[in-house]
């Protein structure tokens, strides 16, 4: 990726670019640094400084692989780069951490964007698991995650395939779906009053129209936008959009 610097240390692996206001981007229990790549290396032309963290989802200790576990390791990210508060922008499980955390930790939470985000609800790959050697199956499943099958390249079928092949992956993926399913965030929200944009793709089949809809009425400070011909992954599907839509939403802020 051009324009964009990656940094390993003993805690933290990720990626950054750009200069201003930190952002700080949050990928889901499939997804990685691709998944954002146009984010990543685009919107630091806005004047904001981007960081995408990789969560420790593979290599924490089972007992610490859950939302609240990588919203506190986010804590720690933000305070190893020294940052006062940050905009958080996650999708899927990123999103929920992205809730977790200004739950936990509201003085460092600045704004909110999120995009097919579970702590409501979500339907899950679950059932593919004990098919999980079939790759026209896996690939049928990633594809179905999108508007557009197509945009289920080889490379992100191909990941996919491999984190449902390897067993100790599986067992941290099914821990993260159930901790997902347990950190239920209805009762938390309306307590919430961090400004949030909610980006949703329309055709989303894993965090269906309804879970924006909810989110939106539980939020007291939130705006929700829907992107046509979509599903659950709109920084993928339509890219410069979604980096238009959070820049105007950031402007609209003033944040």
């Amino acid at each position: 990726m051009s324009n964009l610097d990656h940094i390993k240390t003993k805690d933290f692996s990720y990626t950054y670019g750009g200069n201003g206001d930190p952002i700080i981007v949050l990928h889901g229990l499939m997804g990685g640094l691709g998944n954002f790549k146009e984010f990543l290396e685009n919107f630091p032309k806005y004047g904001y400084q981007v960081f995408m963290p990789e969560l420790p989802i593979y290599s924490s200790s089972l007992i610490d692989t859950n939302v609240k576990y990588f919203a506190k390791y986010i804590n720690k990210f933000i305070n190893f780069l020294g940052l006062k508060k940050v905009i958080l922008v996650g999708n899927s499980l990123g999103g929920h951490v992205a809730l977790v955390h200004a739950k936990m930790f509201p003085s460092q939470t600045k704004a909110i964007i999120l995009t097919g985000s579970s702590g409501l609800y979500e339907n899950s790959m679950g059932d593919s698991y004990p098919r999980r050697g079939d790759y026209q199956f896996i690939k049928k499943k990633t594809e179905d995650v999108f508007y557009l099958p197509e945009v289920a390249t080889k490379e992100v079928v191909d990941e996919v395939f491999e984190s449902v092949n390897d067993r100790k992956k599986v067992l941290k993926i099914l821990a993260v779906a159930k901790s997902a399913i347990r950190h239920n965030m209805a009762k938390d929200l309306p307590k919430m009053n961090v400004p949030t944009a909610l980006i949703w793709g329309k055709n989303d089949k894993v965090t269906p129209p309804d879970v924006a809809r909810e989110f939106n009425k539980l939020l007291p400070n939130s705006k929700l936008v829907w992107f046509d011909k979509c599903g659950h992954a709109p920084m993928m599907e339509h890219p410069k959009k979604f980096n238009t839509t959070v820049h105007d939403w950031l402007k609209e802020n003033k944040l």
